[in-house]
């Protein structure tokens, strides 16, 4: 955050909290499992990066979109995701990152918060 403002081609004001897992990672749950996290900003291209910022791609592919109402250390939605809605469905999760688009009416850790919560699926085989 403190060299967000040296992003000159960012479209949007949308922040986008985005994780790595493992392809193993969601087998059986233990919070203590290490995974990769990224902060990022969307933009039009990569010719203006600034000194010892990344890049980063995020490839296509079929997502189950959530909104998170409260505070970001609320983990219901993603309770809600995996333990209800995941194992009901006719999806698994993909092998692809998870990422949260935090807009407008994100409040970090604030009651009156609201995040995207994305989830990779595909179809069960």
């Amino acid at each position: 955050m403190p060299r967000r403002k040296e992003i000159q081609n960012n479209i949007g004001s949308e922040l986008y909290s985005l994780q790595i897992f493992d392809c193993n990672y969601f087998d059986k749950f233990n919070p203590d499992k290490e995974f990769e996290k990224w902060a990022l900003v969307e933009v039009t291209d990569f010719d203006l990066v600034p000194d010892e910022l990344e890049t980063f791609v995020l490839t296509g592919g079929l997502y189950a979109v959530f909104v998170h109402k409260g505070s970001s250390t609320d983990n219901k939605t993603f309770q809600y995701i995996f333990t209800n809605w995941l194992p009901n469905s006719e999806y698994v999760i993909d092998d692809r990152p998870h990422f949260e688009v935090l807009g407008e009416k994100y409040k970090n850790g604030h009651p009156d918060s609201e995040e995207e919560i994305w989830i990779p699926i595909k179809l069960k085989k």
